[in-house]
């Protein structure tokens, strides 16, 4: 693409407004700016777009906004008229702009002859996919870039089933945009005609309700909720962004008496001006938090991510100090206590199956089968978890009863498919008063289940490679460890290579070649001789390579001595 032609066809557009006229003069003699922005266009991956906001064809922008949902209504009218009639849900987030590109998209939804459910202010992404099959919508839009920075936005797309868009539907998207003109090609109608001809449909409480309604039917046990409601107390962020209304209501009509929200991070405030990033993974965003929780002496603190999707929790040590427990560790707690907490409630299921991606603790699938539970894995990506699900329950092969991946991110019960922090949220208030109850905290139980299930330590490092280079070299770093796969890592022999783009694996000792389910994706695992297992994967929404180390050993000491020789490896990878 030629970035100085496409600069000067934004400038001359008659769609730019004159601040967006302005800000793209602003960077006429800066040709490095002008490249990064046009160089391309953001590319349309299976979980949408996502980039930093501004004018121009890498950028988030109503343009940008407009173009993608044009494609995406391309693709709905081929499914039909029937498929058409079912109509398209629309959700946003807290983040700047968020509401103007949602309705944006809802307005060329319904300029293309597509009914549109919008909500009517911001809402947790999990309760867009409930909408989608709640309303038997054939797919979903929700503008929100998660835990991203304040400069991002993106646009997530769904299909039928309340999951991500599937490959198949994304690549026809990603192929309309390039044949569509950006500015020419977008049909569109007016917000207000929209909505008073019953085109734009407004939702808003009694979806919440309907939601609620689902999530308050996982709990498991209220009593032991309501036997310590007096005492019990927790510390609530929801950093600045949509779990502000939903996770506190919710915990609620649990029981909970004492739950502490943070009054500076409950403001809606796309600037995130309390925290660096608003990501629960980052445990500095907690101090707010943290200085609360000391002085109420809470149990727990729970943190959820702008869009409600994901939570991250830091738990009393017993001595008044807070620890982070990492998404990992959460997920292992929660579903070592779901399947005491439905056996005892009687609502195990037959065939219970718990679901991981490749990337997450390996301790998870010790606890499912060691509990008599069938445990699968599947690439990074709730709609992979969902896809599984799906597959393993239409078959009647097995009823999934959690699923989750190590970033914070755990999908429960049959009204989402996605992240749910409202419900997540819920059991592990429920969880960590069951504990209390024993007279444990929730750092105890985690010693507790080492002790169980053996000691596990995880750690994940991001390689960051930003710009234009940065693409360049995470493409050279993965062709060259496919062009000489390691037979050794950091003074410890490698005992298989896995290639999951061509599903491929191969025993170093006799290179043998076999081959296993997971393929067409890129990324590269290496099982150890001393049981440590390394992935190595691109990210599919930020400009890095990740490197994820998962280990085990019998004592804490010797796992996080595999972790940090092989985090030192990790790190040459950059160079």
């Amino acid at each position: 693409m030629d970035f100085m032609k496409e600069y000067e066809k934004w400038l001359n557009s008659p769609a730019l407004s004159a601040d967006e006229k302005a800000e793209l003069e602003a960077i006429q003699n800066d040709p490095k700016e002008i490249e990064s922005r046009f160089f391309d266009q953001l590319a349309f991956g299976t979980a949408g777009l996502r980039g930093t906001m501004g004018v121009g064809l890498y950028r988030m922008n109503v343009h940008v906004i407009r173009h993608a949902t044009q494609a995406f209504a391309e693709v709905v009218l081929a499914e039909g008229p029937e498929a058409v009639k079912r109509g398209v849900a629309v959700c946003f987030d807290c983040r700047n702009n968020s509401d103007i590109f949602a309705r944006e998209a809802a307005c060329v939804m319904a300029g293309n002859g597509i009914p549109v459910r919008l909500f009517e202010s911001l809402r947790p992404t999990p309760e867009l996919s409930f909408a989608v099959r709640e309303y038997g919508c054939i797919a979903g839009i929700n503008v929100t870039a998660r835990h991203n920075p304040k400069e991002y936005n993106g646009y997530k797309v769904y299909w039928e089933d309340g999951a991500q868009l599937p490959p198949k539907h994304a690549d026809e998207v990603a192929k309309k945009m390039r044949e569509l003109d950006v500015f020419g090609c977008v049909k569109t109608m007016d917000y207000d005609t929209a909505v008073a001809e019953g085109k734009i449909v407004l939702m808003g409480t009694e979806t919440d309700e309907k939601f609620l309604a689902n999530v308050m039917a996982q709990v498991n046990d209220k009593a032991v909720v309501e036997k310590v409601a007096d005492t019990f107390k927790m510390v609530y962020t929801p950093f600045h962004g949509t779990g502000y209304k939903l996770i506190p209501e919710a915990l609620k009509r649990l029981g909970m008496k004492h739950v502490i929200c943070v009054p500076e991070q409950m403001v809606i405030d796309g600037n995130f001006p309390t925290v660096a990033s608003p990501n629960p993974e980052n445990p500095e965003g907690f101090y707010l938090a943290v200085d609360i929780a000391k002085k109420e002496g809470a149990d727990f603190i729970l943190g959820s991510d702008p869009d409600a999707d994901r939570v991250g929790i830091m738990v009393n040590t017993g001595d008044g100090e807070f620890k982070v427990i990492s998404g990992n560790q959460t997920g292992v707690l929660m579903l070592d206590y779901l399947i005491g907490a439905m056996k005892r409630a009687g609502k195990l299921p037959e065939k219970p199956v718990a679901l991981k991606t490749i990337v997450t603790t390996e301790m998870a699938r010790k606890v499912a089968e060691v509990n008599g539970l069938q445990s699968y894995d599947t690439f990074t990506g709730f709609k992979f978890l969902a896809q599984k699900k799906d597959h393993l329950e239409a078959s009647g092969e097995g009823k999934v009863i959690f699923a989750y991946e190590e970033s914070y991110g755990y999908m429960l019960g049959d009204y989402v498919r996605d992240k749910d922090a409202v419900t997540a949220s819920l059991i592990l208030t429920e969880m960590a008063a069951w504990y209390a109850d024993q007279g444990m905290t929730l750092y105890d139980a985690l010693q507790a289940l080492y002790k169980k299930y053996g000691f596990y330590a995880e750690k994940t490092i991001n390689l960051v490679m930003p710009g234009l280079d940065g693409l360049k070299k995470m493409a050279a770093l993965m062709a060259g460890l496919r062009a000489q796969p390691p037979v050794e890592i950091a003074g410890v022999t490698v005992r298989e290579q896995k290639d999951y783009q061509d599903g491929s694996v191969v025993c170093v000792a006799t290179g043998e070649k076999t081959t296993m389910e997971l393929s067409n994706s890129n990324v590269l695992r290496y099982e150890m001789t001393d049981g440590t297992s390394l992935i190595v994967r691109p990210s599919g929404t930020e400009p890095k390579v990740k490197v994820y180390i998962l280990a085990n050993d019998e004592t804490k000491y010797a796992c996080d001595e595999k972790v940090a020789k092989y985090a030192a490896w990790a790190d040459t990878l950059k160079d």
